[in-house]
């Protein structure tokens, strides 16, 4: 390990989850999730629903693209709907719609109580580009550019790998490794000499899935446990438990 950063040696980049690791947005994206599948559920089963909840949530959605994470959350209740297209309108009763019923929750929420970030993460980014490191943002979310820049983080990364990048190439998201791939490949460097921080399960997955050399487990939601069994090499509360100038 370094002394200065808690990494190996050999770590040339660091890889950063958007949502839950830089930002403090993953609360909303969980709120804006149960507030549109809350809704949803009521009007297909009743009053009698049973609600989206916190293992639902981690499980099913966090990490994921957002239609992916309709489809894997509509199948552990045994739905099925009709896919739809990326445009459809968000009333419309499809993945798609669901999905961008979804992401107008979500802005609302951002524009009414903006964007918060972790600054023991910001420091740590400081530090890491300091020492030398590449970086680079991967994220699932289709308003990364606009969340970075609503918290002036655009020149802490070389490269952005987002939900719209990877609808571009064609990338499969979280939990599969294809998103981080992408960013090491950008950075010139091997997924070996490459960091990944992620506070999803998927994303430990996709760690794990890529082999790179380290995977952080960035734990905001008491599931350490479950972190490290998802491939997490540590597990931490906040990234200034790692060193750097945090």
């Amino acid at each position: 390990m370094t002394t200065d950063l808690g990494l190996p040696e050999a770590i040339q980049a660091c890889l950063f989850d958007l949502d839950g690791v830089v930002t403090r947005t993953a609360a909303v994206h969980a709120a804006a999730w149960k507030e549109m599948f809350d809704a949803f559920l009521r009007e297909r089963e009743g009053d009698g629903a049973r609600p989206f909840d916190d293992h639902d949530y981690d499980e099913y959605v966090d990490g994921r693209p957002r239609a992916d994470g309709v489809r894997t959350f509509l199948a552990s209740r045994g739905i099925d709907l009709p896919e739809g297209d990326p445009d459809d309108p968000a009333d419309a009763e499809t993945v798609h719609g669901l999905g961008n019923r979804k992401n107008v929750l979500l802005l609302d929420r951002i524009r009414t109580e903006g964007v918060e970030v972790y600054e023991g993460t910001m420091r740590y980014i400081a530090a890491v580009r300091d020492h030398g490191l590449r970086t680079a943002v991967v994220s699932s979310s289709a308003n990364t550019r606009e969340v970075l820049h609503a918290i002036g983080a655009e020149d802490l990364f070389d490269v952005r790998v987002d939900g719209v990048v990877a609808a571009e190439r064609k990338l499969p998201g979280k939990p599969h490794p294809d998103t981080f791939l992408a960013a090491a490949a950008d950075l010139g460097v091997p997924p070996g000499r490459a960091a990944v921080f992620e506070d999803a399960l998927a994303g430990m997955d996709a760690g794990r899935a890529g082999r790179f050399g380290f995977v952080v487990g960035v734990d905001r939601a008491g599931q350490a446990d479950a972190l490290r069994a998802h491939g997490a090499d540590r597990v931490v509360q906040d990234l200034a438990e790692l060193g750097g100038h945090a």
